[in-house]
């Protein structure tokens, strides 16, 4: 005979129990894993930034007897290795408040070789972009749009580098994440968006302090959207069961 009454939960809260442990970052801990991420990853952008700039200033300004004749490859040299250093601390800083979640150090790993792939790939599509507008005599209005865009477009893809990268060590602590591929793609088109919105408002802004003040919110703009939407997409990982 079925019983008349319906199993009552012994604990109001046990759905929601099961279900903070199937994420990757549980209900309570998001805020908390918000602002710490967008906060090292904001300081990884300007720490790095800082320390890659003075790394590659005092590099070019000793520049050793072995390159004497040959500058322009020291320089690159120099370019690889300050470019290498930011990626390190961009990619440290992001690990501190993942390590509770995932390796920090493959994290680490991971992030900084997938920045300097992107990075390389991106530069490269962009120099042969440029190199094909400059080797045409005459070149419409159209075909600089249209170039632009394509050269936009190749920067943003070269990105699907460090997502692919950075999966290859989320996949072992969450299912479904192949999504995550495209996630730093996403955080740079929304760079790209954000860019063109402040330059079609740059003439309200003081010629005086137009310079300082539109590379700020620039920087700003950035470090931000490459914390925000990471974060977001953290939140949205589903643990595998171990």
């Amino acid at each position: 005979m079925p019983s008349l009454f319906k199993r009552i939960p012994l604990n109001s809260s046990e759905s929601n129990i099961k279900e903070q442990r199937l994420l990757l970052i549980p209900r309570s801990q998001r805020q908390e894993f918000f602002l710490l991420f967008t906060f090292m990853t904001t300081l990884g952008w300007i720490g790095g930034g800082i320390a890659s700039l003075a790394l590659e200033k005092i590099l070019r300004e000793n520049i050793p007897a072995d390159f004497a004749q040959n500058e322009l490859l020291w320089y690159r040299i120099a370019k690889l290795i300050a470019t290498s250093l930011f990626a390190l601390i961009f990619a440290a800083d992001q690990s501190i408040p993942l390590h509770k979640y995932i390796s920090g150090w493959w994290w680490t790993f991971a992030t900084a070789i997938g920045w300097l792939v992107a990075n390389t790939v991106s530069n490269a599509w962009i120099a042969y972009i440029s190199s094909v507008a400059a080797s045409t005599n005459q070149i419409s209005s159209q075909t600089v749009i249209f170039l632009g865009i394509l050269s936009n477009a190749a920067y943003i893809f070269s990105w699907l580098w460090l997502g692919l990268l950075q999966y290859l060590v989320l996949r072992k602590y969450v299912k479904t994440g192949w999504w995550w591929i495209f996630v730093p793609s996403i955080s740079y088109l929304f760079i790209s968006i954000s860019m063109l919105l402040v330059s079609w408002g740059e003439n309200l802004i003081p010629v005086i302090h137009r310079h300082v003040i539109l590379y700020l919110i620039k920087q700003g703009l950035t470090a931000f959207i490459l914390a925000a939407i990471p974060a977001i997409s953290f939140c949205r990982l589903h643990r595998k069961n171990i």
